[in-house]
């Protein structure tokens, strides 16, 4: 149905603006989102008996590097998002095959995306840094809600879509 594949184009274009807006935040405020990173490395609000305090990273010139990399990382998410947006629109009318070969793009930006934050935030921020263990600085429930709404999307549009009734070029179900 050509309802499914516009929202699986709507879908991936609302997580290429979400990762635009968050990589805009990250280059326009940076000194606020670079607080996080940097005490997220600092590990200095974890718990005081914590003993993985030997993790920390105290040097400014990788916060400012890790920093950067995450910018990088999601406004390539972004930029793939959008494309994948597009192609997607571009092949709504074409066979199967067609646009499911449309469909490379998008997968790669929300695949990245599901990287940043499960992996990036999740996974070396929570668990390796001990993130969770802040009051202030746990990004860990806000990953969590961003990685499984990129992985919903992300799943959705990797169903195959079947060929298009000629009858049935409508938005009826």
């Amino acid at each position: 149905m050509l309802i499914v594949r516009v929202s699986k184009a709507a879908m991936v274009a609302a997580i290429a603006f979400f990762t635009s807006l968050v990589a805009f935040g990250n280059i326009t405020d940076y000194a606020t989102n670079f607080a996080f990173v940097q005490h997220v490395f600092l590990m200095d609000t974890i718990f005081p008996d914590a003993t993985i305090k030997y993790r920390a990273i105290t040097n400014p010139a990788l916060h400012n590097a890790a920093y950067i990399m995450i910018i990088a990382a999601e406004t390539l998410t972004a930029v793939l998002c959008w494309i994948g947006a597009f192609m997607l629109l571009r092949r709504l009318r074409r066979d199967a095959v067609g646009f499911n070969r449309g469909k490379g793009f998008a997968i790669a930006g929300l695949t990245l995306g599901f990287l940043v934050w499960q992996v990036g935030f999740m996974s070396v921020g929570g668990e390796w840094f001990g993130m969770w263990m802040s009051k202030q600085w746990n990004g860990v429930p806000d990953a969590f809600r961003f990685f499984i709404t990129i992985l919903a999307v992300l799943i959705f549009l990797v169903q195959r879509d079947e060929e298009l009734a000629r009858e049935g070029l409508t938005f009826e179900t």
